[in-house]
């Protein structure tokens, strides 16, 4: 049976007590740059080693999050932040620019690169690259299934997200945030757009109003974590960096209950219940299960919604008149579920209107009004305050040791100490014999094994020792103190060996001459491109591109994130997936390869691939400063395309998360600004385009040295023809 590790997230010093304490075999946090939580508190470089010795002394891993994309200007200090955590002896990193996991790789071959979720797994053979390029594990997206992840027969560490927040787009793929307020979520911005409300309408009829339609429950695989734990997965991740230390610990022990246990004496029930109170926007066993889509959405609330603990019967101005189904304590949250209103009970009356502290299920109990409540409602805790007190205070995680004695008259007393990886011997005075009070074995038991305050415990301990042997107390005392000493500080600092290698950067392409291009969902967008003899039209309906493929410029896009990047296409495609592009002829690169950075655009080279678009969220500028670097670093220019026109592919979601027809292009999504969002379904993913066209300064300048792609959507033939001559001129 394959051993599974505990992966727990802390955002801040507070939350990684949780964890360690808890019982986590390792703990995930992020430095105060290139992290994908941006906004939790995060570690600064002293914590970082606080964090990394904390970890260490209780036998757990630290990995740091460096798993953001990188602009050419941050080069220098993300690879600082790297060799610092190397040197710091951090046990993994993980990455989600391909470029810089590339360079890490070849400037530190001895450090551990784990592939982030944000670097979008989704297949065998994007995971068989990352092996061949020496990454030791991979992050699997959140949108596959047990089954899928069992069936990957490559040797590489699978590690999976077994409970929190779940993104509604493939990691990786969502640039909502950044096309709309300018906050990336590949850069560890993102502003949760998808938590927001949003009416469904087709054509001219709204189909749903003002819901939370791309908002997802939290996942939550309890009830099926047996199945998991006869998988071949080696880490079970938790999501929660943005949590709260309290909720770090509860889960953390949840799990490690489950684990240890075989899930055979755990009250998954009753930690739910508990677990909802803290937080809970719903709860669903996710992808990994094969949950339906109206199993993954919320559609009503994207924030916690807490416990269901009753209902009103009765509200009049002073008090509310609840009959409860479970129990209710003194400064509880509660949140009354149609109207949205809550407060902390800071007064609770049983039902003659005594104050009292606590009520139990089945009771009927009053509180006060305070949020002038006029209906009556259910009744949900979203606090339990007596649970959260608890939690505040943390268990006692014990490191075992075995302890040996051996007291020989005339010889020196000898104890070690061992965790069975280090061991430590210490020598005091020689023992004597004792004149009157001699020292039993039981009695030097007792005292070696006093290991109080330390974060060790015996689990057994040897006493070889002489009848009538005198021996102090004191020195018993001060060998031990000097062994726990000794094993704290071995352990909390590791020897790191620092190794670097040479990286040779030989461009490997031959400049191509920049063209116009054109991506396409219609006949008449196609024909309209066709006379014009662009360079390369890529088609998105795959009939269409049948029709047309023996036209060397029709080049076909597949669909995103599928589970064999190669299947539906022979060669001439545009692809955002990462595998081994050798395998196939004529691959272009589209904008969802993430390339932010000229290492990006060199390893991808390397792997076969040309010409590449370059990512929608770099600036005219930045696209500048990208080709300058280019050229600095390789004395060549970049095979490149640049998206000048068109409607971003905002979010790309498994499965038709909205009911909508197949491949029909009349639905969007409205906003509470009133902006309007292109969606369809595609028979595989539904995908949320931008409510605008993409709008590119010193694009005159930029076609002398790149490519130009415009991408049409719902344009007619004669827009089409106007665009494409106002490009070509």
């Amino acid at each position: 049976m394959t051993k599974h590790e505990l992966l727990v997230p802390a955002g801040d010093m507070e939350s990684l007590n949780q964890a360690i304490a808890n019982g986590a075999d390792a703990v995930y946090v992020g430095c105060k740059n290139f992290g994908a939580r941006k906004f939790a508190k995060n570690f600064d470089n002293e914590e970082i080693i606080t964090a990394i010795k904390l970890c260490h002394l209780y036998g757990a891993k630290l990995y740091v999050t460096m798993n953001t994309l990188v602009k050419d200007n941050e080069v220098p200090q993300f690879l600082g932040q790297i060799e610092f955590l190397y040197k710091s002896g951090v046990d993994a990193v993980l990455i989600q620019d391909f470029g810089m996991l590339c360079l890490v790789r070849e400037k530190y071959p001895e450090l551990e690169v784990h592939a982030s979720t944000q670097a979008n797994t989704s297949s065998e053979k994007t995971a068989e690259l990352f092996y061949s390029l020496g990454v030791k594990r991979v992050v699997f997206s959140r949108e596959m299934s047990l089954q899928e992840i069992n069936s990957i027969k490559t040797p590489i560490e699978k590690e999976v997200f077994i409970h929190g927040a779940l993104c509604m787009s493939y990691s990786g793929c969502c640039l909502m945030s950044s096309m709309l307020g300018n906050r990336s979520g590949n850069r560890g911005e993102c502003a949760g757009c998808c938590r927001l409300p949003y009416n469904l309408e087709k054509g001219t009829r709204t189909l749903v109003t003002n819901k939370y339609l791309l908002s997802t429950k939290e996942l939550n695989t309890s009830t099926r974590f047996k199945e998991l734990l006869d998988s071949n997965i080696t880490s079970f991740k938790i999501e929660g960096r943005m949590k709260s230390p309290e909720y770090v610990g509860f889960v953390t022990r949840f799990y490690r209950a489950l684990i240890d246990s075989y899930c055979s004496s755990v009250d998954i029930d009753a930690m739910n219940k508990n677990l909802k109170t803290i937080f809970n926007r719903g709860f669903t066993e996710g992808y990994l299960f094969d949950a339906k889509e109206e199993d993954i959405l919320n559609i009503d609330s994207p924030n916690h919604i807490g416990l269901e603990i009753g209902k009103v019967l009765d509200v009049d101005s002073q008090k509310i008149k609840i009959e409860l189904k479970e129990d209710l304590n003194q400064q509880d949250g509660i949140r009354f579920l149609n109207s949205g209103k809550g407060f902390i009970v800071n007064y609770l009356y049983d039902y003659t209107g005594k104050l009292v502290s606590s009520q139990k299920k089945g009771s009927i109990c009053y509180v006060d009004n305070k949020v002038e409540l006029t209906t009556n409602d259910i009744v949900c805790k979203t606090q339990d305050y007596q649970l959260m007190t608890s939690l505040k205070k943390l268990p006692i995680r014990r490191i075992p040791v075995t302890i040996q004695v051996k007291a020989k008259i005339g010889e020196p007393l000898e104890i070690t100490m061992s965790d069975g990886v280090n061991a430590f011997k210490v020598s005091g005075k020689v023992v004597e014999v004792s004149q009157t009070a001699p020292l039993s074995k039981q009695r030097i038991r007792e005292q070696v094994e006093k290991l109080g305050e330390t974060p060790f415990m015996s689990k057994t301990t040897i006493v070889e020792s002489d009848p009538d042997v005198f021996i102090q107390i004191k020195e018993i005392n001060e060998l031990r103190r000097n062994l726990t000493e000794q094993l704290v500080q071995t352990r909390m600092n590791k020897k790191v060996e620092f190794k670097t290698s040479d990286v040779k950067l030989i461009t490997p392409v031959t400049r191509l001459e920049p063209c116009l291009t054109a991506s396409v969902y219609t006949r008449e967008q196609l024909e309209m491109c066709n006379r014009f003899k662009l360079k390369r039209i890529y088609i998105r309906d795959s009939e269409l591109y049948k029709e047309y493929k023996m036209n060397e410029r029709m080049y076909y896009v597949p669909p995103r994130n599928s589970r064999d990047p190669l299947n539906g296409y022979d060669s001439k495609a545009i692809v955002s997936e990462y595998f081994d592009f050798k395998q196939k002829e004529n691959i272009v690169g589209d904008y969802g390869l993430n390339v932010t950075n000229v290492y990006t655009a060199y390893y991808i080279y390397k792997l076969g691939l040309q010409p590449i678009n370059l990512s929608v969220e770099l600036t005219s500028e930045e696209i500048i400063n990208f080709i300058n670097t280019y050229v600095k670093t390789f004395n060549a220019y970049p095979n490149i395309e640049i998206l000048a026109y068109g409607k971003v592919d905002n979010m790309v979601i498994k499965g038709n998360i909205l009911n909508i027809s197949t491949k029909v292009y009349e639905y969007k999504l409205r906003d509470n600004k009133n902006r309007l969002f292109p969606v369809y379904y595609d028979g595989i993913n539904t995908h949320v385009l931008n409510h605008e066209n993409i709008t590119l300064d010193e694009v005159k300048l930029l076609k002398k040295y790149a490519s130009i792609r415009l991408d049409f959507y719902d344009e007619n033939a004669e827009t089409v023809k106007r665009l494409v001559n106002e490009f070509l001129n």
